[in-house]
């Protein structure tokens, strides 16, 4: 007999579980998360944070999210990436980044309430599993997860007390892996993948030194260092991270993978850090280092029936385009709800299937960015003549050329200048953050074609309600005059409901429906002289429908359901969709669908 016993059981504690466990404990569903270590990250591996991933922290509360900004560096001091010989040499180049160019700050000011920020994984794991324990879930460290095996009713998952040695057994009705890239549960679940581990090797400096006389004109995370002849990542080109400004640092270099991963001492670590901050005389504390390898792989089926993976567990890339936390959190915001709805009997199993409809794609498309990001350096590279040679001397004599007064030399210039400028697709790559259009069971189309994308799609976002879209940021305001977005009237583990005057209708069908079911549902009727009203009429241009008709969203803030006017019979419409969603066991909810 199971030692204890729980609804859902977390294994992994990083980004991914700690959020899940956190969106389960804030809608009351008992769950146990265990860690094999005897704490959190010790490293900031995971830093940049997007707006999608901030507005999940703003829904488990502001609490959260203002927490999240008083640790991270804000995004004004994220924009300047720089490419350098050095950080003290010569720049060769810098674009500005992460929502701060003058174009894409507006368009990240007007897709949502939340600020992208940075915020190292070493801060943003504690915030995630304090607000998890918190608010009810039992966590347990020194606690390995061995295997599981799952049947009809439930899970059953056999630990390892690392302090003791003891193994024990946790039944759970579901069980999910957020245990990172070599993910025993995925392992365990026989879940299947497509890429490739482990195709390149890397290793991160952490240390601590006083850099901000070299940066402080040019603030930024990311510095690029190319240095011809260098022992530093192949082609020499290093990274230089900042971690915390401007006193702690982390530096990134490859190896190569098929020979034995470096052994770095305070000796080697100072010697590298002198040689990309061009700084001879640099005295360092080496805090850590440590490898790791660069993988392609991603799951193409994230669950069984009572087993679900996530976070790296599923989707396995470099730190490009800076996806792999965000990604993770957003998993499971995905699954919490779902969880939540089908063991308070609100739905039926049936729904659980949209996880891994909805996330599998994600997992792909993020990975596959992740690793086209890498090769899009090599035009820097080409532009810069840095492929015509291995000599280091020819590499200089090349990158130098640049300054000449030749045809080539302008040529070479304007090469450089257009390569740096598409490093955008990995450093401002706004369309792969906010895009995510879910196509699942769990979504009720309205019969209206894709809108699709009139510009870029990994590059802009495109606010729309069409069905399977998260729901587009307008600001509102109160009777009182206090301002509130769109998103912070729905999710919270509740449906919402959005519509106009003329709409109130719906508003007394919801009611009916939620008597019925049990469910949670909130009506906004948005206009003048009504309790919440629109008067920049941003609402309005965005909703897509008459003031009639009705925009849903589930817990999660993606829309499921949109009529364009007033339905002949709203009670029988909503009924029609939620079960549709919801697939429900319970006789009341059946009842209701009948």
């Amino acid at each position: 007999m199971a030692e204890i016993e729980t609804d859902v059981l977390i294994v992994g504690t990083g980004p991914a579980g700690s959020a899940t466990a956190a969106l389960l404990s804030s809608y009351g569903v008992e769950n146990v998360a265990i860690n094999r270590y005897r704490w959190l990250a010790n490293t900031p591996r995971a830093h940049i944070t997007n707006q999608r991933t901030m507005e999940v922290l703003r829904d488990l509360g502001r609490e959260v999210e203002d927490e999240a900004y008083m640790h991270a560096t804000e995004g004004d001091l994220m924009g300047n990436n720089v490419f350098c010989e050095s950080l003290a040499g010569e720049e060769l180049g810098r674009m500005l980044s992460w929502g701060n160019s003058p174009e894409s700050r507006a368009e990240h000011l007007r897709s949502s309430p939340c600020h992208m920020n940075d915020l190292p994984q070493t801060f943003m794991e504690p915030l995630l599993f304090k607000t998890a324990c918190s608010r009810g879930t039992q966590a347990r460290l020194q606690t390995e997860y061995l295997s599981h095996s799952e049947d009809e009713a439930g899970v059953t998952t056999r630990c390892r007390d690392r302090l003791t040695g003891r193994e024990f057994d946790i039944r759970s009705k579901y069980l999910v892996g957020a245990d990172g890239g070599n993910s025993g549960v995925a392992e365990t679940a026989g879940l299947p993948f497509e890429g490739q581990m482990g195709i390149g090797g890397s290793m991160n400096i952490l240390f601590r030194a006083d850099l901000s006389r070299f940066v402080a004109h040019r603030p930024s995370v990311l510095y690029w260092v190319m240095q011809p002849g260098a022992n530093v990542g192949g082609i020499g080109m290093g990274l230089v991270r900042m971690v915390r400004p401007w006193n702690e640092w982390l530096i990134v270099w490859g190896y190569d993978i098929n020979e034995p991963a470096p052994e770095v001492d305070e000796a080697m670590a100072t010697e590298v850090a002198r040689q990309l901050v061009g700084d001879p005389e640099l005295e360092i504390e080496l805090l850590s280092a440590n490898t790791w390898t660069v993988n392609n792989m991603y799951a193409t089926h994230m669950q069984t029936d009572r087993v679900f993976i996530m976070g790296d567990a599923a989707h396995r890339h470099p730190p490009s385009n800076g996806l792999g936390s965000n990604t993770s959190i957003q998993d499971g915001y995905n699954l919490a709800w779902k969880l939540a709805h089908v063991l308070t009997g609100k739905a039926g199993p049936g729904l659980l299937t949209s996880y891994s409809e909805e996330r599998a794609p994600v997992a792909k498309q993020i990975v596959t960015r992740a690793n086209q990001s890498i090769g899009e350096f090599g035009a820097i590279f080409e532009a810069l003549g840095l492929t015509e040679s291995t000599d280091p001397d020819v590499m200089q004599a090349n990158m130098d050329k640049r300054v000449e007064t030749s045809a080539a030399a302008e040529a070479q210039r304007e090469a450089l200048r257009k390569a740096i400028e598409f490093k955008k697709y990995e450093f401002d790559c706004h369309g792969v953050e906010m895009n995510q259009r879910y196509d699942s069971g769990a979504v009720v189309r309205d019969g209206q074609p894709d809108p699709g994308f009139a510009r870029d799609s990994e590059l802009h976002y495109q606010p729309t309600t069409w069905p399977g879209a998260r729901l587009p940021h307008a600001w509102l305001y109160r009777a009182d005059g206090s301002r509130v977005s769109t998103l912070d009237l729905c999710g919270k583990g509740r449906w919402a409901i959005f519509t106009g005057i003329g709409g109130e209708v719906w508003a007394d069908a919801a009611r009916n429906v939620a008597a019925e079911t049990g469910l949670a549902i909130d009506v906004h009727v948005i206009g003048p002289r009504r309790e919440i009203e629109d008067h920049l009429g941003d609402w309005a241009r965005l909703r897509e429908t008459s003031d009639t008709g009705a925009v849903m969203t589930r817990p999660d803030q993606h829309v499921c359901f949109r009529a364009a006017q007033m339905a002949e019979d709203p009670e029988g419409e909503l009924r029609r969709v939620f079960s549709a969603i919801l697939q429900p066991e319970s006789a009341a909810a059946r009842q209701a669908a009948e």
